[in-house]
Formats: structure tokens, sequence, C-alpha cells
């Protein structure tokens, strides 16, 4: 199998980032693809009601990417580090603890809630009337979640290990099959959303078969480690775990923020539009994912080339990596922005009927919503940037003012001061919000070095 030959602390940055970026890249936009796809079938397909009721679901989704990237980019960052200076076994065991203990947690916790789909959809914002939808979804929908978690951390440990464009092809493989088989359940045999949720369940498992055949067969350096169970194994397993997590909680906290803005957001929705409302901004919640693949692909491109430079000690390396991944952050959150607020109503027809009230909700709002989109971008490329230099904890402050100390009240309050308009700025003004304050803070942290450096 051929590798790429990747060298983190010597090849040029510009030509480094551009050789992760691009494969990183087409691999989360054919993942994010998959997510508009599947929201099409399922709202052409079957239904208003049903495009609310995977909305209702897809915190769980989020939650479980969420654990899955803390684990995968705390990994990333500690085994970039031993690999820098030459501990392979080290990394190998990180990797082979990242992935087998989300696996474990990830099966309970889905376990649980597919024993209770009535609880999920009340907690989650939902109504009686989707509680059916719910249920199929979840419980056909449940092996697919786990093969998750290990595709998705897969994708950070291949790349770490110089195979960028394997990670990709996985991605385009699952985004592909996919696609074809929700077609096939949900139209062809008229399975509804059971069918799309065992769609995703068959293309998830095999690509996370594919993940671990790498890892067995074919990788360079990284590979699965033999667990013991001795009681040091534990301890160390348990210290090793807290600082993947420490290091990748900022992550986590990204995307439960989503989650958080998505159960406040299906709550307000229907308590001001009832059904209608949620999917009406289902769709919003379905475009979101093409914006943050962007933002994760510019954040997930340059952090092993930081990560592995603080590892030396190259601040030079880290400076420009760090520069470059601004600049093309910036560019790209601009032009999605534009092209959100000029689409609405065609990005509105894509999923639902023009002309009923669903469809009349979402193409009012979205332009409004899409102001966000520049800012979001730049939050996750810079909160990255801190995950990657080992500063967790203003990574994870962070975080959790876009999702959880902004969201809550400007999703309650503007509604109430502005109306309808206001559940749709409610997001632009959380990220706008965490932009100003984690750009304010990146250059008083830069503002101190300067003046430290010529005391």
């Amino acid at each position: 199998m051929e590798r790429d030959a990747i060298d983190f602390g010597q090849t040029k940055i510009s030509r480094l980032f551009i050789k992760l970026f691009i494969p990183t890249l087409m691999g989360l936009l054919f993942g994010s693809l998959l997510n508009v796809a599947d929201g099409i079938f399922v709202g052409r397909g079957v239904g208003s009601d049903a495009l609310a009721a995977i909305n209702i679901v897809g915190p769980i989704f989020l939650i479980t990417t969420g654990v899955s990237l803390m684990f995968a980019s705390g990994v990333s960052v500690v085994a970039a580090i031993h690999l820098s200076k030459g501990n392979v076994k080290a990394a190998n065991i990180n990797v082979t603890q990242a992935l087998t203990i989300p696996f474990a947690f990830m099966s309970i916790l889905m376990i649980i809630l597919v024993m209770f789909p009535h609880e999920v959809t009340l907690v989650f914002g939902g109504s009686e009337k989707l509680v059916p939808y719910v249920s199929d979804y979840l419980r056909y929908c449940s092996p697919g979640i786990l093969g998750c978690v290990i595709m998705f951390i897969g994708m950070f440990i291949v790349r770490l290990d110089g195979a960028p464009n394997y990670a990709m092809g996985v991605s385009i493989f699952d985004s592909v099959t996919n696609i074809i088989l929700d077609y096939i359940f949900v139209f062809p045999l008229g399975m509804g959303i059971k069918g799309a949720a065992i769609a995703t369940s068959i293309a998830s498992c095999l690509s996370a078969i594919l993940m671990i055949i790498y890892l067995l067969r074919f990788s360079h350096q990284i590979h699965i480690y033999r667990p013991k169970f001795t009681q040091k194994a534990i301890r160390l397993t348990v210290r090793n775990a807290k600082y993947m997590i420490k290091i990748g909680a900022s992550t986590f906290f990204g995307e439960t923020a989503l989650s958080c803005m998505m159960i406040v957001g299906n709550f307000m929705f229907m308590t001001y539009l009832k059904e209608d409302g949620v999917a009406a901004f289902s769709v919003a919640c379905y475009l979101l994912p093409l914006v943050f693949m962007v933002g994760n692909a510019v954040a997930q491109s340059a952090q092993p080339i930081i990560s592995y430079n603080h590892g030396l000690g190259n601040a030079e390396r880290i400076h420009r990596t760090f520069r470059l991944s601004m600049i093309v952050a910036t560019a790209s959150g601009i032009l999605i922005t534009t092209l959100g607020v000029l689409s609405s109503d065609y990005l509105s027809s894509l999923f639902l009927e023009p002309g009923i009230r669903s469809w009349q909700i979402v193409s009012e709002g979205l332009s409004l919503y899409a102001l966000s989109f520049v800012f979001f971008t730049l939050n996750l490329v810079m909160i990255g940037y801190f995950q990657s230099i080992e500063q967790a904890r203003p990574a994870i402050v962070f975080m959790l003012l876009r999702g959880y100390i902004f969201t809550i009240p400007t999703f309650i309050l503007l509604p109430s001061i502005i109306g309808f308009k206001g559940l749709w700025l409610a997001t632009p003004l959380c990220e706008m919000l965490t932009f100003i304050i984690i750009i304010g803070y990146y250059f008083i942290k830069h503002k101190n070095k300067f003046t430290t450096c010529h005391q």
C-alpha cells in the first residue's frame, strides 16, 4: 500500500497544509453532503414531520460526534508529541485507548436511549406526534452511531500516520454508500424513516471496518496495541484518558454546543411555530454541517502541524501555520455566508415542498441564520489552535461561551424582543460575541508575550 510521505517538522508550511487540507476537506465535504442528502430524501420522501423527528434525534448524533472528536483531537495532539520525540509505543497505546474507551461508553448510552424513545422525544424538544418517528429512527440507527465512533477517531489517527488520502477515501465511501442506500430504501422500497436509519447503519459500520483494517494491516507507525488489564495498565489508561479528555474537551463542548443549540432551538421553534417550525429549523441544522465541515477541515489540517512543532518547540512554524489557517478560514467563511444569504429560497426548496408552511418559515429565516457562518468558521479554527498548543482551558471556555452561556439566553430573549426574526438571529449573535472575545484574548496574550520578551 502506497503511503503519503509527510514530514511535519521540515516540509514547507503551505505545501504541508495543502497536502492535508485537500483530502480532509473532500472527506468532510462528502460527509456533509451525505447529511444534506439524507435530509432531502426524508423531507421529500417521507414528509416534514419525519424531518422534524430527525432534528429531535440530531443532538444524539452530535453527542456521539463530540465524544469521538474529543478523544480523536486529544489523541491527535498527544500521539503527535510522542511521535515527534520518537516514542512510538506510547503513541500506539494512546491510539488504542482512544478507540476503545469512547466505543464502550457510547454502547451503554445507546442501549439506554433506544429503551426510552418517548422520553428522548420530549426531553429534546419534540411532541407526542413525533414519538413514532423518533422511535423507529433511534432503533435502526444505533449500530451506525457506534460505527461512527470508530470512523471519526480513525480519521484523525490515519491522517497522523501519514495517509490523509485513505481517510478521505473512507469518508467518501461512507457518504456514497449511505446516499445510494438512502435513496433505495426511502423511495423504491418505501421503508420511510426506518430505511434512512438502516442506510446510515450499514454505511457507517462498513467504514469503521475499513479503518480497523488499515490500522491492523497497512499502517506505517501507528498500530493497535494489545490491551493489558493489570492494575498498573488500568491506572495508566485512566491517566491517559483524563489527559486526552482535557486536550479534547473543547471539541466535545463544541459538538454539544451544537446539540444545545438544536435542543433549545427545537423548544423555541415548537413554542412559537409548532411542528412546522421545527421542520423549518431542521433545514438550517442540516446545512450547518457544511459550514462546520469547512472550519473543521482547516482546523484538522493545521492541528497535526501545530502539535508536532509544539512538541519540537518550533514557534515560527506554529505561527506560520496559524496565520495561513486564519486566512483560509476567513475567505471560506465569507464565501459560505454570501452563498447562504443569496440562496435561501433554493436551499429551502431542496428539503421541503415550496409553498407549504414549513417552507415559508425557512425561506424567510435562512438568510438571517446564514450570517453566523463566517464567525462560526473562524471560531472553530481559533479554538483548534489553542487545543493544538495544549491550552485546553481557554479552548473550553470559548466553547462554553458559544455553546451554552450565549446560546440559551439569546434564543429565549431575542424572539420576545424582535419576534420571528429573533429565532433565526440567535445563533449569529452567539457566534459574533464569541469571536470578539476570542480575538481579544489572542491579541492580549500575544501582546503580553511581546512585552515579556523585550523587558
